[in-house]
Parts: C-alpha cells; structure tokens; sequence
C-alpha cells in the first residue's frame, strides 16, 4: 500500500512552481469534445482526475494524444456511444461536465452518476434544472443521469444555489442551443471563467462569466483552438499555507495573485509577510502566528477547498479561533486526525472552534479527502516527529508530484510502499 512517510520540523524554504488548476482542466476537457476539430489544451495538469476523465472520453471513441506531460490534443470527430459507464468514471466528481458537453453537442447523453470526495452532499438537482430549461428532458434511473432533448432553445435560468457545477454545466449546453440563454445567480470562480473563455476561442459567444448574470448566444458549431489553463488557485493556497504552517519562505510561481486575494488576506491576519509580484507570491511565516475567525463562501470568498489548510495553520496559532463551513456540511472529518496529532478543535454542526497549541506531534494518518489530505501533509510537515499517511491516493486526484514539490522545499517527505522503505527513510534522516 501506498504511504507518505513524513519527518517534521523543517520550514519550507525555496520557490515552488504552481501546476493548471484541476477544476479548470476537468471542464475544459470535456467541452473539446463539442467539437469535431482538434482542440490543443495546454498547462494541463497531470493528476488522477484528469486522467481518469480522458480515459473516459477515450471509452467513447474520443482521440486524446499526449503531446507532451502537460499538453493534449483531442479529436472528437469519432465518436460513437454517447453512453458513459466508465468504472472508472464513478470516481470523480466531474463526470458530469460530459452531460452538458454532449447534451450541446448531440442533443442526447447518459452519464454515471458522480463519485469524488465524501466532503457532504452535492445534489445535482440545479444542473437538471437547467437542462429542462433549455428543453431537455432528464430522467436518472440504474446509477445513469440521461439526458436528451429535440432541440436545445435558449432560456433564462435563475440558480436557487450558487452552483459552480451547474453554471459550468449549463454554459456548455447553451453554447448551442438556439437564441440567447441568461444563467443568473452564476458561480463567479476563475474555472468558471477559464471554461467561458476556452469556449469563446473555440467561437461560442459567452458574457459575462466571472460575474452573477452570464448570457449565452447560440452558435451553430464550434471549431479548433489552443488553449492553456491557468494557474491552480487552491494548490498555490496550499503551499502558501504550509509555508505559514512550518514557518516557512516560499515563493509561489506561476500563479494570478487576483485569484488568490482571499487567501493572502487571511495570512496577513494570522502575521505573515506577504510580497505580490505580476506572476508570483511570497510568504515569509517569521512571527508567531495569530488567531483569527473565517467563513468559507462562493468566490471571492474564502474557497471551501483551503478550510482544512488555514485550520492547521490556526491549530498552531496563539489564541482561540472560529472557522465556519458554509459549502459542504462533511467538510471537518479530517478534525480527528489532526486532533490525533494534538490539535485542540471542537467541532459544532458546521463551525469549528480552534484553540491554538504550541507543536503538533507526528502520528499514523488516515486521508479521509483531497484537500484535508494536503493540509495533514502540512500538520506532518511542521510536527515534531515522524509521520505516516495512508489512503494517499485522494491526495494524488488533485496534486501533481507533491512529496517532490515538497522535497525541493526542504521537506522530509518520501513516497513508499513498505515497510522496509520506512526504515531505510528513518536511517537516512538520521
């Protein structure tokens, strides 16, 4: 079994370069298949959701060809079942962007429905909506969502939620349905954004994105493009976070420092340096950290996907603070583990009250998701002692090579597979 063994106690010094944002590229990928031209997709991260998601579109006859680690070309002039049952495709979240893709493609789609992490419910009631809207009927039975219309026609939809899923969803099937579509109460986050804007060079006519109130104009096809996705918004926030949390120095490349507003200001609260330049961050952690109280919200609030990281960082920080989960209610499973490592956390419904102590200390971790995974990595990272993680795998579905990052940054971190490599990483550090 796959493990991360972890010696800590190192602050994270040096510069780390920021990977494609995972919440962009899955979308992305999917909406090159609206097209039967070649679509080349750039900066595309390297990580188990996207490839799990290519090996799906492969399954129906979609033609990705690795150009290099992070650039594809995808045809998607040959495909042949608009049926996806993947088993692999269970696994993640973002199986249904394929809905809206091939729903605004071929009028007519059948999805698994979606796996990903147990962070708490995500219904997917706001995508069907707005698939009927656009005059598609929608019906879910044997674990599928199926999805197929006449025609599409453009409609105005009001999200009851702010819905990053359903607003991407509903984009992709009103790229060509016909007339204008306004998508109201819209998620405003980058990916959103990203997705508009590939769509766009591809030659659909999207306003708006990155605001509340989105209008589509319908087009009758869409063509090639070149496209890079932009910097992953939540990796950078990670490693800015275990640069606070092991009282660190790391610069933060290849990152839209805008993207990032939310979670500097946080780290200015707690005591840390921050330094912006066009295409980088700084944080230098070399103050005490501060307590502090923070509610995650839609953006440009606080991203859900970076409360399990400033909590560590609050765990070791003097004083008492507040954190309330206002997007997933499974969010603070990881508060057992940490609190294994001597952290002080209550949790209350969806508030977590934090009262800081002086050192965490190494113990053997279960992942329980994603991004609670990276923030133990960083828990790890600043105990005294060693650690090890088991069920790395969640970690792997949205970082790519992270105990290397981390290595380049003075961690003492390693990657093994027994119990032999265990004791040949413990006489090395000695």
């Amino acid at each position: 079994m796959e493990q991360y063994i972890i010696k800590g106690g190192n602050p994270l010094v040096g510069e780390v370069e920021i990977g494609g944002a995972k919440n962009a590229a899955l979308p992305i990928l999917a909406a090159a298949v609206m097209t039967d031209e070649t679509v080349i997709i750039e900066n595309m991260p390297d990580v188990r959701d996207t490839n799990v998601l290519i090996q799906a579109m492969e399954s129906i006859g979609v033609i990705v060809e690795r150009v290099d680690r992070h650039t594809v070309k995808i045809n998607a002039s040959q495909i042949h079942t608009l049926v996806i049952e993947d088993d692999f495709i269970k696994k993640i979240r973002a199986s249904y962007y394929l809905l809206g893709a091939l729903l605004g493609k071929y009028k007519r789609a059948e999805v698994s429905l979606p796996g990903g992490c147990n962070i708490g419910s995500r219904p997917i009631d706001q995508h069907i909506k707005g698939f009927k809207a656009l005059g598609a009927e929608v019906e879910i039975s044997h674990g599928l969502i199926r999805t197929e219309a006449k025609k599409l026609v453009a409609n105005h939809i009001y999200l009851d939620v702010v819905s990053v899923g359903a607003t991407i969803n509903v984009m992709m099937a009103a790229v060509m349905a016909e007339g204008k579509t306004t998508i109201e109460n819209a998620a405003k986050e980058p990916h959103v954004v990203d997705l508009a804007n590939f769509l766009n060079s591809m030659g659909a006519n999207i306003k708006g994105a990155g605001t509340d109130v989105i209008r589509i104009k319908g087009v009758e096809k869409l063509h090639k493009t070149e496209y890079a996705i932009i910097p992953d918004q939540i990796e950078a926030g990670t490693f800015m976070f275990a640069a606070a949390v092991t009282k660190g120095d790391v610069t933060v490349k290849n990152v839209i420092p805008k993207h990032l507003e939310s979670i500097s200001a946080k780290l200015l609260e707690i005591g840390c340096e921050i330094e912006e330049s066009d295409d980088a961050v700084r944080v230098v952690a070399a103050k005490p950290l501060t307590h502090t109280h923070v509610k995650t919200l839609p953006y440009p609030g606080f991203p859900t996907d970076m409360q399990p990281q400033i909590a560590v960082a609050l765990g070791l920080s003097q004083g008492t603070s507040i954190v309330t989960e206002s997007i997933f209610e499974n969010r603070f499973k990881y508060v057992d583990e940490l609190t294994r490592m001597g952290a002080n956390i209550k949790v209350e419904g969806n508030t977590a009250i934090i009262d800081g102590v002086p050192k965490y200390t190494g113990a053997s971790i279960t992942v329980p998701d994603l991004r609670a995974g990276a923030a133990l990595v960083m828990a790890a990272l600043a105990a005294e002692g060693y650690s090890t993680m088991d069920d790395i795998r969640y970690i792997e579905r949205g970082y790519e090579d992270f105990p290397q990052k981390l290595q380049n940054l003075g961690a003492q971190i390693a990657k093994v597979t027994a119990e032999k490599d265990i004791q040949k990483f413990k006489l090395k550090i000695v």
